[in-house]
């Protein structure tokens, strides 16, 4: 029930910032060579001549019609564009996030389990050098060494079966799994030690249970309880970093198409890209809400 006022909240940011943009999208579209009248009338054709209220209320209306309006300057229906282009976006985060886990969680439980030893501090260290880089810096860097420099992956596009795409994909997902990893691997490596010392697990292992079920049942279940959290709270982050990465490699996904709506004026397709990966972090926060009830049982209660 939480969603519905923070979604009618978005909208209302989203109409309002857009409004703010410096620039007048019909003289945008229309060039430096076009009459005030041709100005105003295009202004009456996408309503942007009424109220600023009748103008909110306008475009509650088409939202609840499912009709987020046409691009100003592609001449095509918004939700056309964002079901063409927001699959790709979705496949990147959704790899980049699979690249996060596969570094953090393994790394996290051996520098967990070698506390202030060697190994302990290289992956820290390491880690920690990817998360002082900018987004866009570090995709530069993978870029110039493994695209251009030693030729290992294609410098940019998307592919065009799934193998393809694997590949086009991998440093752009690599890109922004570096970051996203580091925070969920000294996240996850603080809560195992914390949870190694508990009582807890003290009793299972004074029972006789295996090295290996204390860790995966005991001590693993309730260090990821917090980096649950984190994680679903990083996907707006994510998402985010998804549109600079896509205008670094070149990938025809939301985040570009939004960077070039922004450039180019074009209210309706910004607002409905907003809107769309506004509700997607919302479902994530709802999926990741469902996955800490089941992690911890307090939670339910």
């Amino acid at each position: 029930m939480q969603l519905v006022p923070t979604l009618f909240l978005v909208l209302v940011v989203i109409f309002v910032l857009v409004r703010l943009l410096p620039g007048d999208p019909t003289s945008a579209m229309l060039g430096d060579r076009a009459t005030d009248a041709d100005v105003a009338r295009l202004n009456a054709q996408l309503g942007l001549d009424r109220s600023i209220p009748a103008q909110f209320l306008l475009f509650l209306q088409r939202i609840v019609q499912g009709d987020l309006g046409t691009s100003i300057h592609l001449k095509v229906p918004v939700m056309r564009l964002i079901l063409e282009r927001m699959p790709v976006t979705l496949v990147l985060t959704g790899f980049a996030a699979l690249l996060a886990l596969v570094l953090a969680v393994p790394l996290a439980f051996a520098a967990a389990m070698r506390r202030g030893r060697a190994a302990d501090t290289v992956i820290r260290g390491a880690f920690q050098v990817g998360l002082s880089m900018p987004i866009f810096y570090l995709g530069l860097v993978l870029l110039t060494v493994f695209a251009a420099g030693l030729r290992w992956f294609p410098v940019g596009g998307y592919g065009d079966d799934w193998g393809d795409r694997i590949w086009h994909l991998f440093l752009p997902a690599l890109t922004l799994a570096l970051s996203l990893s580091a925070v969920l691997m000294r996240n996850l490596r603080a809560s195992i030690i914390e949870v190694l010392g508990a009582e807890y697990v003290d009793f299972a292992r004074s029972k006789g249970l295996a090295p290996r079920l204390v860790l995966g049942r005991h001590v693993l279940r309730n260090a990821l309880i917090s980096t649950v959290t984190l994680f679903g709270l990083s996907v707006g982050t994510l998402i985010g970093g998804a549109v600079i990465t896509e205008t670094v490699f070149a990938i025809p996904g939301a985040g570009r198409l939004m960077i070039d709506s922004i450039y180019g004026r074009d209210y309706p397709v910004v607002q409905g890209l907003t809107l769309a990966m506004a509700v997607l972090v919302a479902l994530v926060f709802l999926a990741t809400d469902l996955v800490q009830a089941a992690l911890d049982p307090r939670v339910k209660a």
